[in-house]
């Protein structure tokens, strides 16, 4: 086969033209449920049980697992004051980072605020953040609020750009002069 019959085979089916981006804003993803929130379809009812559970039973073994901790300290027998300073610390984690986790279900932080600093005392008090997307879950899926909200405004504000606009303004004929 000479080279310029090889540059006319086809070398296999041609690749398929990428899909068309979807008119409108799309909606955004929400850890776990995807975006069953917007239809509340594809087992989002089944999700939501299953979150609530999942964190309730995280949260239960990882009470579980402090309260092994703290029977270590005192079996270590490190005195009163460091036992009671470890519960102290975890209860106000755990306030803290529940506080800070309902919050960010119903609005984004703002960009110069201070969660970077907080992101450890998150960490401490995970417990807290595992109640809150137990008890968030028995209202929405966690951040579903602040999703359609912003979904929402960005579909309507689609919806008036498109509307005022009639047409493609490269075929439309020249304004005649008088």
């Amino acid at each position: 086969m000479s080279d310029d019959q090889r540059d006319q085979t086809p070398a296999g089916p041609a690749p398929a033209a990428p899909a068309a981006p979807a008119a409108g804003p799309q909606p955004e993803p929400i850890r776990f449920f995807g975006t069953t929130w917007v239809d509340h379809d594809g087992g989002y009812a089944l999700l939501r049980v299953g979150l609530a559970v999942g964190s309730l039973v995280t949260a239960f073994a990882a009470a579980l697992l402090l309260r092994f901790a703290y029977e270590g300290l005192e079996i270590g027998n490190v005195g009163s004051f460091l036992s009671i300073s470890v519960v102290v610390l975890f209860a106000v984690a755990s306030s803290i980072a529940f506080a800070k986790t309902w919050d960010s279900f119903r609005r984004r932080p703002a960009p110069s605020s201070d969660e970077a600093a907080l992101k450890g005392l998150k960490t401490i008090g995970f417990i807290g953040s595992l109640i809150a997307y137990f008890l968030r879950c028995f209202v929405e899926a966690p951040g579903e609020q602040l999703r359609r909200a912003e979904y929402e405004r960005a579909t309507a504000e689609f919806a008036r750009r498109r509307s005022s606009r009639t047409g493609n303004p490269a075929a439309r004929r020249p304004k005649r002069k008088k």
